[in-house]
């Protein structure tokens, strides 16, 4: 065709580096640690759940309430309100989606209008920016960066920190909104009490909507407490809470996730979101109803999921911690989330001169060797920053550790290799 076939708020967001390094994570033999999905069950109750919601009540074939499965709404009004300090309407308040990420797309759509500006907080989940893109927005990103650490010391992603007037000089008459990602992928901050703060005296002063991916939030390591921003006063009015079952119960694939707020903020989310999926597989749905009703009755006890989870989690963070100082990589200690990052500046200045394209970043020639020649998969850190700030972070790679006892015994066999190849 003559005509040009597609959209322009398409132009700049055609190439996704997940497809290229998933497909060399996927060649035989390769342990696959990039990739941020558990390779064990869902808990029991939530698989009974899902079988329940397939071979039970037939009607759960037929579409429910655009909107959401009233008994999912519910309990998430329910639930949610307790932890937020709000009495949270299922109807007006809730609206249940394709994942998280169907959560953050509607978001964009429905709040950021041509010209609009979005604070985007780097080190950042790779969809804000082309999300912010195709909605006609402009991203203004502003990085965490580290903190000095003692020699021989490993950091930690608390470290991380905001410098609070480069975050405040981001902010002008066109910022629209500022997303939010606590604990973060892929550094695993949980941000603290005080920095929440600051994020929303800001948003308050300059009228911005906060848009908070907390898709991890039951995964939070160390004694650190996740607090959500619209718990904080003044915030619930201006703040979209999203959530994620794939996450909460370890079923990614079942792609059901929520997004709780204001009625006059949600308003518009229902409009895009009747405009376009209309509504949610009903199953499962029903499947994550009924698995946050197990929990409701289990919550703060020691069987709870959201008390199990993290203590397990926690314990596969520092096995992989300590497999990965074996071989001379650097873990960043995460507070939150299924990520670590890695600091790999040893090696890129002992082999500073691996394979790659003349512009391709460091960590991603590293990932792409340590696939190839280790047999270890993880992905470069340089996705999750923009395009300015790539080569000042890209001596970082992102592991994941919610993985089965096996995987993580295959990395050991893997990292035993390596170290053995070390030795003079």
């Amino acid at each position: 065709m003559a005509k040009q076939l597609q959209a322009r708020r398409l132009n700049g967001i055609d190439h996704n580096p997940w497809v290229e390094f998933v497909k060399l994570s996927s060649e035989p033999g390769i342990v696959n640690l990039g990739q941020g999905f558990p390779d064990f069950a869902p808990p029991d109750f939530a698989l009974e759940a899902f079988q329940r919601a397939v071979s039970g009540d037939f009607m759960l074939n037929q579409y429910t309430k655009a909107f959401g499965y009233p008994p999912l709404t519910e309990i998430l009004a329910s639930f949610f309100g307790k932890l937020l300090g709000q009495e949270v309407d299922p109807h007006k308040n809730v609206l249940v989606t394709v994942g998280a990420y169907g959560a953050l797309f509607t978001s964009f759509q429905a709040l950021v209008d041509d010209g609009d500006e979005v604070i985007i907080i780097e080190p950042s989940f790779d969809c804000y920016e082309p999300m912010t893109l195709m909605a006609g927005g402009r991203p203004v990103f502003v990085s965490l960066k580290p903190s000095p650490i003692q020699d021989g010391e490993l950091d930690s992603s608390s470290n991380w920190k905001l410098d609070p007037t480069e975050l405040a000089s981001k902010f002008s008459p066109r910022t629209k909104a500022l997303i939010l990602n606590t604990p973060n992928n892929p550094l695993g901050k949980v941000f603290s009490r005080e920095e929440l703060e600051l994020v929303a005296s800001l948003c308050q002063q300059h009228d911005v909507v906060c848009i908070t991916d907390e898709v991890y939030q039951w995964l939070v390591y160390d004694g650190h407490e996740h607090i959500s921003i619209a718990s904080l006063p003044g915030m619930w009015e201006r703040t979209l809470t999203i959530g994620s079952a794939g996450k909460t119960f370890s079923a990614t694939g079942w792609k059901v996730g929520w997004v709780l707020g204001p009625d006059n903020i949600m308003k518009h989310l229902r409009t895009v979101h009747q405009n376009s999926i209309f509504h949610c597989p009903t199953q499962g749905q029903a499947a994550v109803a009924w698995s946050f009703k197990w929990e409701q009755v289990h919550f703060g006890q020691p069987n709870s999921y959201f008390v199990e989870l993290p203590q397990a989690m926690q314990r596969r963070r520092d096995h992989m911690i300590r497999s990965l100082q074996s071989v001379g990589l650097k873990p960043v200690i995460p507070q939150g989330s299924y990520f670590l990052i890695t600091d790999i500046s040893d090696f890129k200045r002992r082999m500073p001169d691996l394979p790659g394209t003349a512009d391709e970043p460091y960590d991603s020639r590293f990932v792409k060797w340590m696939i190839k020649n280790k047999g270890l998969a993880s992905i470069p850190v340089s996705i999750f920053y923009s395009e300015p700030h790539r080569k000042l972070f890209d001596h970082y790679i992102r592991f994941c550790f919610v993985k089965d006892e096996s995987t993580l015994q295959a990395m050991d066999e893997k990292l035993q290799k390596w170290k053995a190849e070390l030795k003079p």
